[in-house]
């Protein structure tokens, strides 16, 4: 339903976490595409402060997110986010 990528660059140390949002036409027409972001930009805010500073973050929503109700989507984006920050845990370590 939802995809999180991330990179951390050494330019943006210490800068607050941005968010990026990829929805494409799959997700359906323009009023669709747009209530989706605006749900998943909502959902994202409430988790900012778990994003380690200077990440960049793009969601991708799949077709599947417009038909999910905002706490199907909360409950993927945390999972997702989880997953996430797991692998940029483990980067900080091995590096």
């Amino acid at each position: 339903m939802v995809v999180v990528h991330a990179t951390q660059a050494d330019a943006r140390a210490g800068l607050p976490p941005r968010v990026g949002f990829v929805v494409s036409k799959a997700v359906g027409g323009a009023v669709v595409r747009n209530r989706t972001k605006r749900r998943l930009r909502a959902l994202v805010a409430s988790r900012l402060d778990l994003l380690p500073t200077g990440t960049d973050v793009v969601v991708r929503a799949n077709p599947v997110a417009a038909q999910a109700n905002s706490s199907q989507l909360g409950q993927e984006l945390d999972g997702a986010l989880a997953r996430l920050l797991r692998k940029l845990a483990g980067r900080r370590t091995t590096a």
